[in-house]
């Protein structure tokens, strides 16, 4: 009996408290959206629970000089909220009431950056903390642009000012590793504990002050696996073409620590799910309602996710080209069938593409390059006789050129014999290389064609019959040349049949070598007009009737 009486007490004390949350929360709301000031929850160390073995020890260093400088200083934003979730934060932000002119003066390493609001990086080695002034209340005269967002804004002010002004209630804590204490301002904690996702403020106002906000509420829910508050989430949709007014290389900021968050998947079906995934990356949505097209990406961005979960490396230059590829592919096949060329048609297919990233991106352009490096690889690893394996394996990009090639094989878009011959092709030796090149079997894209456009122009230079044998060892040379100028890099029949330097022999030496007669014909007339024709430049050493002969 008693021990019922305790439970049901204790189940009305939580179901009270529960209850109590809301009409503080409301009140806390109001009050930030009328200004006033705000008291926060101070929590200590047995209550929230952060382990101090996470918090880097620059982050403290930078927060107890400004505090020993007689400043206020609080690990604050996001370090706050991994740290409350028991994971180690990547970054470490500290929010002080010292201008950014006081806190460069502190280190020796400090940099101001930025126009719309100032801040200040400091560095220890390799690892940047960033320091930002507590910010006051948005003034009304802040310069702002036709749809409301604000320009610049570099207005201080008072730390509950400051965490009115922060997007999210779970980012709006501030940390204190001296004392170890958490200042809560609007509720953040709860809505951890509660997993959602709640804007401080009114939604739209807030959307509309900074449209990035819509995205980053997306990669904060896939990331943490947390529910959008509805009143929160409900705007977004209608307010999403606002993001076309933020500048290109915010909005490519912001894509990027999406897709390199760990959760790229989720956060991409996040977005659609928002509607915000038009326009962001053009033709994203057509291309993922395609079986093979979605298949591909879906295996991209795991890929990417489990990198990132490992602690690897990611390259955004493959990721996009990832995204990308499938309107490549469909414009690549759509000029081919216009009559281009394979090689330039997959060129003028990448610049379109290229082109209408960059009126929503701005695609660095190293990282534009890197994609351009890894399409144009692709229809080179189609080809794999004579010279041409050889010379791909000297690409710098051809790790990266060789997973696409594994994920367009594992999507079903190429037969996965061709991943694992050059599978077998990096990691064999000398004599294996050769005999995979050997045994090869033939296909009419790689070994047949291009061969024959090779021998039909180089039959003018190497045509042969019995009387032309004197000459063996020039042509071999030329076909040579040929070889490695065309075949290794274009793989195009195009760039094949163009015109290759040829050596011609001097008359001396013509006339010294021994030549057998031809069935049917002299030796001397050939030899007589191969003389005629070299002796007039490069412009070929055999007529154009002679016939072309066998290799």
């Amino acid at each position: 009996m008693i021990k019922k009486l305790i439970r049901s007490i204790l189940g009305r004390g939580k179901a009270a408290a529960a209850e109590g949350a809301e009409p503080v929360k409301k009140t806390r709301a109001k009050a930030a959206a009328a200004g006033g000031k705000i008291d926060p929850d101070v929590l200590g160390p047995k209550e929230h629970g952060i382990d101090p073995a996470l918090v880097s020890p620059n982050a403290v260093r930078v927060t107890q000089t400004l505090q020993d400088a007689g400043y206020k200083a609080f690990i604050v934003g996001g370090a706050v909220r991994d740290l409350l979730l028991g994971i180690k934060p990547k970054d470490f932000d500290v929010a002080t009431n010292a201008t950014p002119e006081q806190v460069k003066q502190l280190f020796r390493r400090a940099f101001i950056i930025g126009r719309r609001f100032q801040i200040v990086h400091v560095m220890f080695g390799q690892e940047l903390i960033e320091v930002t002034t507590f910010r006051g209340a948005s003034a009304e005269a802040a310069p702002k642009d036709e749809h409301g967002r604000v320009l610049r804004d570099n207005t201080f002010g008072e730390q509950h000012e400051d965490a009115t002004r922060r997007d999210f209630t779970i980012n709006a804590m501030y940390y204190d590793p001296a004392s170890q204490a958490v200042l809560d301002y609007h509720g953040g904690i709860a809505d951890i504990r509660d997993k959602k996702l709640r804007i401080i403020g009114e939604p739209e106002a807030r959307y509309r002050e900074d449209p990035v906000r819509m995205l980053r509420v997306v990669r904060f829910a896939a990331k943490l696996k947390f529910t959008i508050d509805p009143a929160s989430s409900a705007p977004i949709r209608v307010m999403a073409p606002l993001i076309d007014n933020v500048p290109a290389a915010r909005v490519f900021d912001e894509m990027l620590k999406l897709l390199m968050s760990g959760h790229a998947l989720a956060c991409l079906q996040q977005l659609r799910k928002e509607g915000l995934h038009h326009g962001l990356l053009p033709l994203l949505d057509v291309v993922l309602e395609q079986p093979l097209g979605e298949k591909f990406v879906s295996l991209a961005l795991a890929n990417t996710d489990a990198r990132v979960k490992e602690g690897k490396g990611v390259s955004p230059g493959f990721l996009f080209a990832s995204l990308l590829w499938h309107q490549v592919l469909e414009k690549w096949r759509a000029y081919q069938a216009a009559g281009e060329y394979p090689i330039p048609a997959l060129h003028l297919a990448a610049d379109d593409v290229l082109d209408a990233q960059t009126e929503k991106l701005a695609l660095q352009r190293k990282i534009a390059s890197d994609m351009r490096d890894i399409w144009a690889m692709q229809p080179r690893f189609e080809r794999r006789v004579g010279k041409a394996p050889y010379k791909l394996l000297e690409h710098l990009r051809l790790r990266a050129g060789f997973d696409f090639l594994l994920l367009r094989c594992q999507s079903g878009e190429l037969d996965a014999e061709l991943g694992e011959w050059w599978e077998a092709f990096i990691a064999g030796n000398g004599a294996e290389r050769e005999e995979l090149i050997a045994r090869k079997p033939a296909d009419p894209a790689g070994s047949s064609a291009a061969p024959k456009k090779r021998k039909r122009r180089g039959g003018r230079n190497r045509s042969k019959s019995a009387g032309d044998t004197v000459d063996t060892v020039d042509t071999v040379d030329t076909v040579d040349t040929v070889d490695t100028v065309d075949t290794s890099d274009s793989g195009s029949e195009q760039e094949a049949s163009a015109p290759a330097p040829v050596r011609a022999r001097a008359p001396k030496e013509a006339a010294e070598s021994p030549v057998e007669p031809a069935e049917g014909g002299t030796a001397e007339a050939p030899k007589r007009r191969r003389r005629r024709r070299s002796s007039g430049g490069a412009g070929g050493a055999g007529g154009e009737g002679a016939p072309a002969g066998d290799d």
